[in-house]
């Protein structure tokens, strides 16, 4: 009984040993191609074809209705005043004219400012000398391009930027980098001769957006990178040239051939924003370099110095707002319809709740050559390198009628001799 039970506690002990564990070979391990599930990536791909198909589409469709809304826009009507029989002056024969150069277009530009007030100094040079000389309104331009640049660098991108500007920006250039004749500089490389500015701007304007964004400010390499864009488009400006069978520079030309004396000319506005008889700021974005040279002069003030002008043989660079109803290029004619405002309301709180709303803005610049006179009513001939002035017969010309002036122009240009009492009266005004 002894060897029985030590042989079965031998047995239980033997069960409860662990089992010994066989030896298992390595298992290897390697790089192998993906499994795609043919199935899953059918799908895929019929996924990706839909949604490019939906956009496709989509894209079709936002483009169907932009050029619809363009269409609509292009096709709806202008509310504009009926011209009919009104009394008013039918060609340029009617007026008395001061000499000028004919009319010349400034196309695709925002370069108003410089066509009209380069005009202006045409006339200006022929009175005062004789001389008939056609000057280049793009060589202005080209430099009023580089000292915006310029400023907008300084002012750390708080300059206005625009093809805009104003008169007195004319003589501002001259002065730092004086004027060639056209021939000399046409300012246009296109073959077809004619001014486009907009992809010239949208280059300037893209890379000064970098510019800021990036907070990089190399005056001097900011203004070379412009003047390649510049060149690009309009051609580098002459540093010298022939005229007149002499060599010239730009300086040379304005101090030795035009004689003009810059210091001599007034820009003059009618705002009830500041004191009258005072020099003040005109506030518009193309005043971007803030001149404080505006002589403020009330409404009656301000007309008639204009009048006396040109009836004297004086001619003014005048600037201001042209998109109004009675505004019209097919008719040549611009004036205040009744329905507007009556004549006899027109006065200097009219015009200046105008101003104040902005439905008087410093829109245009242009040259005003010309003045007749027809039953009640003074008009003046107006020099114009717009578009609107080449839909009617007398190419590049308006007729303004008074009460369009009194209420619409802004601002104008105009020797001082035209403006000796109003001067005086400053004068006094200030040292009082």
């Amino acid at each position: 009984m002894r060897t029985f039970l030590s042989f079965s506690l031998l047995l239980v002990f033997v069960s409860i040993l662990p089992a010994q564990t066989p030896v298992q070979p390595e298992d290897p391990g390697a790089y192998v191609p993906r499994i795609k599930d043919k199935v899953l990536e059918e799908i895929k791909e019929a996924n990706k074809e839909k949604k490019k198909e939906a956009e496709a589409r989509t894209e079709e469709i936002q483009s169907e209705w932009k050029e619809r809304k363009k269409k609509e826009k292009e096709d709806m009507p202008q509310f504009k005043a009926v011209i009919g029989e009104m009394e008013r002056p039918a060609s340029l024969e009617d007026f008395t004219k001061v000499w000028h150069n004919p009319p010349v277009a400034q196309y695709l530009t925002g370069t108003c400012w410089s066509f009209s007030t380069t005009s202006y100094f045409e006339s200006e040079v022929h009175r005062l000398t004789g001389k008939s000389v056609k000057l280049s309104e793009i060589y202005t331009a080209y430099y009023e391009y580089v000292e915006k640049v310029r400023s907008f660098v300084q002012t750390r991108g708080n300059t206005y930027l625009g093809e805009g500007s104003e008169g007195n920006a004319v003589p501002r250039i001259w002065k730092a980098y004086g004027i060639v004749p056209l021939q000399a500089y046409p300012g246009v490389l296109a073959e077809n001769g004619r001014h486009d500015h907009s992809v010239l701007f949208d280059k300037i304007e893209a890379y000064l957006d970098y510019v800021k964004e990036h907070d990089y400010w190399n005056e001097e390499e900011v203004v070379s990178v412009v003047r390649v864009y510049l060149n690009e488009t309009l051609g580098p400006p002459p540093e010298t040239f022939t005229y007149d069978g002499k060599t010239w520079t730009p300086l040379s030309f304005l101090k030795d051939y035009l004689k003009l004396d810059l210091d001599a000319y007034v820009e003059v506005m009618s705002t009830l924003r500041y004191p009258f008889w005072t020099r003040a700021k005109f506030e518009a974005p193309d005043n971007w370099w803030h001149s404080e040279d505006y002589l403020n002069l009330p409404l009656d003030t301000f007309y008639a110095a204009i009048r006396r002008s040109i009836e004297n043989g004086y001619s003014v660079a005048i600037g201001g707002d042209v998109s109004e109803p009675a505004y019209s290029g097919m008719d040549e004619v611009a004036f205040i319809p009744s329905f507007d405002i009556p004549q006899s309301y027109i006065n200097q709180t009219s015009r200046e709740f105008r101003i104040a709303n902005n439905t008087t803005e410093d829109d245009h610049g242009i040259h005003l050559v010309g003045y007749t006179r027809i039953g009640d009513h003074d008009w003046f001939l107006i020099k114009d390198s717009g578009r609107s002035s080449r839909w009617g017969p007398h190419e590049g010309y308006y007729f303004y009628r008074d009460d369009y002036v009194r209420l619409k122009m802004l601002t104008f240009t105009v020797h001082r001799d035209m403006l000796t009492g109003e001067l005086n009266r400053l004068v006094t005004k200030t040292e009082s």
